[in-house]
């Protein structure tokens, strides 16, 4: 199995070329090497304001855009340590073989981010778009897998650890 990353073009405010969809998924490489998840896919989406404006409400009920928005495929409990995708179990027909409708990669989630929000962010910090892409990226995956910034300290050590992904891909401020 492999860390995959499927990506999604909705919006019409930039384009999404091969360089920024390879530098996502080396960064997704990078972030599944530090966390230890090595299989799974990741779906992100780039949208306008005026969708994930839509989903925000639909789905936070928080009627305003926002930058990026996280849908994990599992919900963690309270209670429940993040996700250990090692004891994820592949999927067989009786005889051993995988259904005809099998991916290897077990779907970890999607990430829908704002074109328009990364760009406007972007000149707000001073730093690329590529990076604030990145940082939204991985903000989105760690999420995913579980992460929240609830209290300071949960936000302290999500901040970090997104720190460190973009430091070791070069993305630096």
């Amino acid at each position: 199995m492999a860390l995959n990353l499927v990506c999604n073009n909705e919006q019409d405010e930039m384009e999404i070329t091969e360089a920024l969809t390879g530098l996502l998924e080396k960064l997704l490489q990078i972030a599944g090497a530090q966390e230890g998840v090595e299989h799974g896919e990741v779906a992100l989406t780039f949208v306008d304001d005026e969708e994930i404006h839509r989903l925000n409400n639909e789905f936070r009920n928080i009627d305003r855009p926002t930058d990026v928005l996280s849908f994990p495929m599992f919900e963690k409990d309270e209670d429940e340590p993040r996700i250990n995708y090692d004891d994820l179990e592949e999927v067989e027909n009786e005889d051993g073989t995988a259904p005809d409708d099998f991916t290897e990669e077990e779907p970890l989630g999607d990430i829908v981010i704002s074109i328009p929000r990364a760009v406007a962010q972007s000149e707000e910090y001073g730093h690329s778009v590529e990076r604030e892409l990145g940082f939204l990226f991985i903000h989105g995956f760690l999420h995913l897998i579980g992460y929240d910034h609830e209290s300071d300290d949960e936000e302290r050590e999500m901040f970090a650890k997104q720190e460190s992904i973009l430091q070791e891909a070069g993305l630096t401020r």
